[in-house]
């Protein structure tokens, strides 16, 4: 008996530590604030609604099997010697095969329409941002508006932006969970992904990568400005920083390992740095006419082949 008790509460205990466990978990992917992160929820529902259907059933089989065909049931059918039936057969293999059918139609679709490659349509022209994994922070350079941050960025609400990823060190993965889904960074190569932000607010963003020792303190924070008023603002706050970032060296600086990197603005930043950091991880593509007169994403929708790479500059 005290045993029993004894168990009983080890469970309750367990059942409550988890649940409080559970409730510090984030919910930002279920919690979208922009067109990209809704159409990308509304897959993983629909696709854990259609896996219930055979989830949900097993589950309350298994429960109704355990209490009807107990050992103190004595009317019970016992049939030792069945092994067989075609209606069961025919349930287990053709729901399945649906539900299988229905969402490999659903992730061609949506796989091809959230391309993250792919411009989202509006009326409003892209704010261009050009990402750059360092050790262990982000930098984060504004072309058009000639400004660079590290760890924070700003963007207008309902303004569709186009960011061009890459890295200066090993490989990163840029996220923004309430904003859509995760592109890789590669040293050497440029992705992109296209975001847009429908509600204005503070989104935390974060490397969803393993990159070394501060890798959990790699996170960002993305602001939803609620008008273009404000984003020029923030522009202009920028443009009042004392530091620069117009010089190899001053990159450099920047660029050298730290952990829990506070947010930084530079009012000014050189020219094709992006470039920069591309071309020299990429051997006989090094110059900035030659990166420039690539299509955006070449790297990763023409799918590079790094074997064949390998092999031509072994045989240099």
């Amino acid at each position: 008996m005290r045993l029993e008790k004894y168990n009983k509460s080890i469970g309750m205990l367990s059942l409550f530590a988890s649940t409080v466990m559970l409730s510090g978990c984030n919910t930002a992917l279920m919690d979208p604030k922009g067109a990209i992160g809704h159409e990308q929820r509304t897959l993983i529902l629909t696709a854990i609604g259609l896996m219930l259907i055979v989830v949900i059933p097993v589950i309350i089989m298994a429960f109704a099997f355990a209490w009807k065909y107990r050992a103190s049931n004595k009317d019970a059918k016992y049939s030792p010697n069945w092994s067989h039936s075609n209606k069961i057969e025919a349930v287990v293999w053709t729901v399945p095969i649906i539900i299988i059918a229905i969402l490999a139609t659903i992730t061609w679709k949506t796989t091809h329409s959230l391309d993250p490659f792919k411009p989202i349509e509006s009326d409003q022209k892209p704010l261009t941002i050009e990402v750059v994994a360092l050790d262990w922070k982000w930098l984060f350079i504004y072309p058009e508006q000639g400004i660079a941050t590290v760890n924070e960025i700003a963007i207008p609400k309902n303004v569709p932006v186009q960011f061009k990823v890459t890295s200066d060190t090993v490989m990163n993965s840029f996220f923004i969970p309430q904003l859509g889904g995760q592109i890789y960074a590669m040293a050497g190569m440029q992705t992109q992904l296209h975001l847009i932000a429908n509600e204005a607010g503070t989104y935390k963003g974060i490397s969803s990568n393993f990159s070394g020792r501060g890798f959990s303190g790699m996170k960002f924070n993305a602001i939803a400005t609620p008008n273009q008023q404000e984003f020029d603002n923030w522009v202009a706050k920028v443009k009042q920083a004392p530091n620069t970032l117009n010089s190899t060296d001053e990159f450099n600086k920047l660029a050298a390992p730290s952990e829990a990197h506070p947010v930084e603005y530079f009012s000014s930043v050189k020219s094709g740095l992006f470039q920069e950091v591309i071309g020299k991880f990429m051997g006989e593509m090094k110059s900035h006419k030659d990166i420039d007169a690539m299509p955006d994403g070449m790297d990763m929708s023409k799918g590079m082949d790094m074997g064949e790479h390998a092999k031509a500059g072994a045989e240099e």
